[in-house]
């Protein structure tokens, strides 16, 4: 793999914090994307089950094996298809779903399963699925930021894994904490108008000299990033969760992952073409049972709801959602009544854009302890979410006239859950 390796290392999330508001440029003319006439955009919204959701505990339940743990299977709207009894909600909607029982990662490791869950591939550098979203769903006049990711304040030990790679700042994630929307998003009252213009005017120019003779990459994110920084001043609106009915968060449930997703089902209508919200806590290596329980009843009814207000818009169409954790957990029981890390076989959901609802793809032996039939690398899963979105999963990108291929000529869609 070849890249562009910056001279200048940015934190996007402190320029968009810090840069615009400190200068106070929300006031300078900036066009938004024209109205068109073109379709919906394609649109992807992952869900993210940091620290590895249990699939015996989920999509794919073992019921009286030595492996199986306490809970019931329970029958599902998917005639003889079961799930685990921890989703409820999930199970009358099971018809709507796609679900992969056979990924086979190999990769029992928080930080590398991160990485390689939403880049597809092992090696570093590359773009993971949010980053790379945004810049093949880009369209023309497009002024918000591609992707943007969802999270509480902590933990940070293994899930900031870097976003875009050598497609650079543009098509970093804007990162969101506790439904709370970027700071300096409104102008300091002591900044005027005059003011800003004037600043500008002295940004813009020491751009254009510093510029002369040097590598114009760096300089470029750096722009990039403040005109982006200006139009979220202008769209502040967007991150408004106080705009939602009570009713709404009521119904997304009032706990953090509830009032991330309302917050991700704003921020899709606004436009953003790829949002990912992180459901934290899964890392269950003792007390799996009990901790399965809370996650899960967080997690179940708040996805129906989300599912249903994306029909209900006419959005679930266009939107592809992934379900996903960076890994499963181990079949065996520790003596802790806990899961360890689990890469070897392990399940993924989806549902809406480009996959076909109410099938079941690939299985695992009786104990869950491997794949059976239709094994799955994360690298299929990467093609099979870019070829839902109606992305050719096969080309390259083009960058200072380099190429790299878009996913990992290795692997390849699964065509038998695409529409």
């Amino acid at each position: 793999m070849s890249r562009r390796k910056s001279k200048l290392n940015v934190s996007r999330r402190s320029l968009l914090a810090g840069a615009a508001g400190a200068l106070g440029v929300g006031t300078l003319p900036f066009p938004l994307r024209a109205a068109s006439a073109e379709p919906p955009r394609k649109q992807l919204l992952l869900l993210f089950l940091s620290g590895g959701a249990s699939q015996l505990e989920t999509w794919d339940p073992k019921p009286g094996a030595k492996t199986g743990g306490p809970y019931r299977a329970i029958s599902t709207s998917l005639p003889g298809v079961q799930i685990g009894e921890l989703l409820p909600h999930s199970a009358k909607i099971m018809h709507r779903l796609t679900v992969v029982r056979s990924v086979n990662s190999n990769i029992p490791d928080h930080f590398m399963g991160h990485y390689a869950m939403q880049a597809g591939r092992i090696v570093p550098g590359y773009p993971v699925l949010g980053s790379a979203a945004a810049k093949l769903l880009e369209r023309p006049g497009d002024m918000l930021p591609g992707y943007v990711s969802i999270r509480r304040d902590g933990p940070k030990a293994y899930t900031d894994v870097g976003d875009a790679g050598f497609l650079g700042a543009k098509y970093e994630g804007v990162k969101i904490q506790n439904s709370k929307p970027p700071e300096n998003l409104v102008q300091p009252s002591t900044v005027k108008p005059t003011l800003a213009e004037s600043v500008e005017r002295v940004r813009q120019a020491a751009n254009d000299r510093f510029q002369r003779g040097r590598e114009a990459a760096p300089i470029q994110s750096y722009s990039t990033t403040f005109e982006q920084a200006k139009v979220l001043m202008q769209r502040r609106e967007i991150f408004a969760l106080d705009k939602e009915s009570p009713a709404d968060h009521g119904r997304y449930g009032k706990h953090d992952f509830g009032q991330h997703c309302l917050l991700a089902r704003r921020l899709l209508q606004a436009g953003i073409s790829c949002v990912r919200v992180t459901h934290f806590d899964w890392d269950a290596h003792q007390d799996n049972f009990y901790w399965h329980q809370v996650r899960c009843a967080e997690f179940d009814r708040t996805l129906v709801t989300l599912l249903d207000d994306l029909e209900e818009r006419g959005m679930l169409e266009h939107t592809l959602v992934v379900i996903s954790g960076e890994m499963g957990r181990t079949p065996q029981i520790n003596n802790l009544a806990g899961r360890d890390h689990w890469g070897k076989a392990w399940s993924v959901a989806m549902a809406g854009c480009g996959v076909k609802p109410g099938v079941v793809y690939g299985s695992t032996n009786d104990t869950g302890t491997e794949v059976k039939d239709n094994v799955v690398k994360l690298g299929d899963l990467f093609h099979t979410y870019l070829t839902a979105l109606g992305i050719d999963s096969s080309g390259k990108y083009q960058i200072d006239g380099q190429t790299n291929p878009i996913a990992d000529p290795a692997a390849k869609p699964i065509t038998a859950v695409l529409a």
